[in-house]
C-alpha cells in the first residue's frame, strides 16, 4: 500500500498551494527540446527578464512565499535575476543543470549533474532541501540519490494527486507483476500536467500545438482546487508555472485571477519545503 499524508494546515484554511515556478530559461528548450536558436533563446530570455518580475511583483503584491525551482545553468546565466527571487524571500529548490533527462542516465552520470545543480546554487548562497526532475521523471538511481544527498523533499512523480506521499523503489516485472520496495523518507509533494502551463500554452515547432485558451486552463486549475476543498482533508495542490510562459500578458492577468479566488475560498499559500514539514500520516 501507498505510504500517503496530510498537509496541517494554518486554523482556517483548507488547502495548501504551492505556486512553483519553474524557471528553467533558455536551458529547457536546450534539455528538452534540443533547440538552441535566437528564437527560443529569446523565449528563455523573455522569462529572466519579463516573466519573473511580473511574478515577484505580483506574489509581492499577495504576499504569496513560494518555491522557484531552478536549473543550475539559469542560476549561472541569469544571476541577479536569482539573486532577486532569494532577496523577495522565496524558497528555491534543485532543478537540474541544463534540463536534462535523467531517465536513462548511469548513476555517475545522474549524480555529477545533481552536484553541478548544487555547486551552481551553493554560488548563490542556497543549499535546497528539495528536488524536482526536469523531466518530471526518474531513472531507476534517482530515489537514491536524492536519498544519498539528504533530500527532504522531491515533487517529479505522479502517484497522487492531491496528497503527498512517500515514493518508493518499483523492481519491474511484466511477467510476475511489479514489486514495491520500502517507502522511501523522502516526502514526494505530487505534480501533474493538468496543472502545468507549458503543455497548453507554450507552442513549439513540430511538437506541441500550445496556444489553447487560458480561460480552459483557468477552469480546470480552479476545479481542482474546488475538489480539494470540498471534498479532501489536509490536501496540497501543486501548479507549475514557468516565467516565460505565465508571464505573459495574458497569462499573468489569469493567474492573479486564480490567486484571488483561492484566497477568498481557503487556500494557504507556502512554499514546497513548508509542505513537506507539515506532513503528518494517521
Amino acid at each position: 500500500m501507498q505510504t500517503s499524508g496530510k498537509v496541517k494546515l494554518p486554523e482556517g484554511k483548507k488547502v495548501a498551494v504551492n505556486i512553483g515556478v519553474d524557471f528553467d530559461a533558455a536551458s529547457v528548450w536546450y534539455g528538452t527540446f534540443n533547440k538552441i536558436s535566437p528564437a527560443y533563446l529569446a523565449r528563455g530570455e523573455f522569462g529572466a527578464e519579463v516573466g519573473v518580475p511580473r511574478l515577484l511583483d505580483l506574489f509581492k503584491k499577495y504576499e504569496i512565499q513560494t518555491t522557484f525551482c531552478i536549473p543550475g545553468h539559469t542560476v549561472d546565466t541569469h544571476t541577479e535575476v536569482v539573486k532577486r527571487i532569494i532577496d523577495d524571500g522565496h524558497e528555491v529548490c534543485h532543478h537540474g543543470y541544463a534540463h536534462e533527462n535523467p531517465t536513462d542516465m548511469s548513476f555517475e552520470e545522474e549524480e555529477a549533474i545533481l552536484l553541478k545543480g548544487l555547486e551552481a546554487l551553493k554560488r548563490v548562497g542556497v543549499t535546497p532541501v528539495g528536488y524536482r526532475s526536469p523531466a518530471w521523471d526518474y531513472s531507476p538511481n534517482t530515489l537514491k540519490l536524492l536519498e544519498k544527498y539528504n533530500f527532504k523533499y522531491d515533487s517529479s512523480l505522479m502517484g497522487n494527486d492531491l496528497h503527498p506521499y512517500r515514493p518508493r523503489e518499483v523492481v519491474v516485472d511484466f511477467d510476475k507483476g511489479n514489486t514495491f520496495k520500502d517507502p522511501s523518507d523522502v516526502i514526494e509533494i505530487p505534480v501533474s500536467w493538468y496543472l502545468d502551463d507549458f503543455p497548453t500554452q507554450e507552442y513549439v515547432i513540430g511538437g506541441g500545438e500550445g496556444m489553447r485558451s487560458n480561460t480552459e486552463v483557468y477552469e480546470r486549475w480552479k476545479s481542482i482546487f474546488d475538489y480539494a476543498v470540498n471534498n479532501l482533508e489536509g490536501a496540497c495542490y501543486a501548479l507549475t508555472v514557468h516565467p516565460q510562459t505565465i508571464g505573459r500578458a495574458h497569462n499573468i492577468q489569469m493567474l492573479e485571477n486564480l490567486i484571488i479566488y483561492m484566497k477568498e475560498n481557503g487556500a494557504y499559500f507556502t512554499t514546497l519545503e513548508n509542505i513537506s514539514k507539515s506532513y503528518y500520516e494517521e
